[in-house]
């Protein structure tokens, strides 16, 4: 018996469909999205791997951000994933929007990405 997938999870296996074949063995950096929080994680899908992760649940960023669901917040995420793909020896990543609209957090976060040092 096949499971129907919902609009939302087509969306996201296409997009993470397309980025396999443009990524050229670049590490995918991921994004969700919570009404509350935002999350990043940068993964290794050759070895299935975590490398980097940050989110504004963490205890590093909690005291600098009021609200977790706001762009501010994802700014902050960013940066901080940005920070720690650096210590990981990250530079190149292809971003994973996730099936969610590059437009508001997804793109403050991209942004803020870009600004302190990773390329995609």
């Amino acid at each position: 018996m096949s499971k129907r997938l919902s609009t939302s999870e087509r969306r996201k296996n296409r997009v993470r469909r397309q980025l396999k074949k443009v990524a050229n063995g670049r590490p995918r950096l991921s994004v969700f999205r919570s009404g509350k929080h935002i999350y990043a994680q940068i993964i290794d899908d050759v070895k299935g791997e975590t490398l980097a992760s940050a989110s504004s649940i963490d205890k590093a960023l909690r005291d600098s951000i009021k609200n977790g669901g706001n762009k501010d917040a994802a700014s902050e995420v960013g940066k901080a994933i940005a920070e720690r793909a650096a210590k990981a020896g990250v530079k190149d990543v292809v971003f994973d929007r996730g099936g969610y609209i590059y437009h508001g957090r997804v793109k403050a976060l991209a942004d803020a990405a870009r600004d302190s040092g990773l390329n995609f």
